[in-house]
């Protein structure tokens, strides 16, 4: 997802400034909009700052989400 690849809704990828992994939502100009995995607030990021998040990554994320939820800090 290098360069100026637009990857598409609904995929799953890194934002490597900030090291957070989040479902790609859409396009909002030269930005690619991502949301943290469970849902949250949505963030914009440079298409250049993007790549493909691995299965780990996905796993990881996924399983931060849902030991946040167990413990209540998130719905």
């Amino acid at each position: 997802m290098s360069g100026a690849a637009r990857p598409p809704a609904g995929s799953y990828a890194v934002d490597t400034g900030t090291g957070r992994v989040g479902v790609v939502m859409g396009h909002e100009g030269p930005y690619v909009r991502l949301r943290p995995l469970g849902g949250g607030r949505e963030w914009d990021c440079p298409p250049e700052s993007l790549r493909t998040a691995t299965p780990a990554e996905r796993l990881r994320a996924a399983t931060a989400y849902a030991n946040a939820r167990s413990r209540g800090e998130v719905p």
